[in-house]
């Protein structure tokens, strides 16, 4: 038989997994719209433009962070005269944090 401390040990186990599940799902929505968004300023298309999407997302596979994700953008849109700052792309990258996380929230609430 559990003690209440034990099952309010298994919950909070429990909201910390579902909480880092929600982190996870929210982080990799968010590097897919950046991958997107970064598709679209560069102006690719068809097959390049999955293969540098796929790129960009596999990063994050491999255990980029976030800087080394704004260092290769940033320096993907500068080989193509696109003019986004450091600060500029981190912006972005928060605004779509935030638009991942509430698509993530309105999935899991449906």
């Amino acid at each position: 038989m559990g003690s209440g401390f034990d099952e309010r040990e298994k919950a909070m186990e429990a909201k910390w997994a579902h909480d880092e599940e929600l982190r996870f799902r929210a982080l990799s929505r968010r590097n897919k719209l950046l991958a997107q968004w970064a598709v679209e300023s560069l102006a690719l298309h068809g097959a390049a433009a999955d293969a540098y999407a796929a790129a960009l997302v596999q990063m994050e596979v491999r255990g980029s962070r976030d800087e080394d994700l704004v260092r290769k953008l940033h320096d993907d849109f500068s080989a193509r005269s696109v003019a986004y700052s450091e600060h500029f792309i981190r912006h972005k990258m928060t605004e779509l944090a935030v638009e991942a996380t509430d698509q993530i929230m309105t999935e899991t609430k449906a």
